[in-house]
């Protein structure tokens, strides 16, 4: 399985995470469609997150760790039930997934 993106072919592993990190704006769209996610600014928002932690660690949060960082960032809301609504098929995989970035480690994204 991969995706298109331009005419190009982008090679995805069989749970459908790019095996090489994608930044382009436009592959955002393409994957998300292929989740079924209808892109919101807050979707942005948790993808802009995602991606700004990967170039400065080498790899994505788990979730208590995203939640913990949403909350401090953005308080007054309930992150954890929020981050689900936005990405139900456990966000941190699948906010990774649309993010184009690859899998992440282990359990639980480390």
């Amino acid at each position: 399985m991969g995706y298109t993106l331009n005419g190009e072919e982008l090679e995805a592993d069989e749970e459908g995470f790019l095996t090489e990190a994608n930044f382009s704006d436009e592959i955002v769209p393409v994957i998300a469609e292929a989740e079924g996610i209808k892109l919101t600014d807050d979707h942005w928002l948790v993808i802009n997150y995602l991606r700004e932690k990967f170039r400065e660690d080498g790899h994505t949060p788990n979730f208590r760790a995203m939640c913990k960082d949403f909350d401090d960032e953005h308080p007054g809301k309930d992150w954890k039930k929020y981050l689900y609504e936005l990405f139900p098929m456990q966000p941190a995989r699948q906010a990774v997934r649309v993010a184009g970035l690859t899998k992440p480690f282990g359990k639980g994204g480390y």
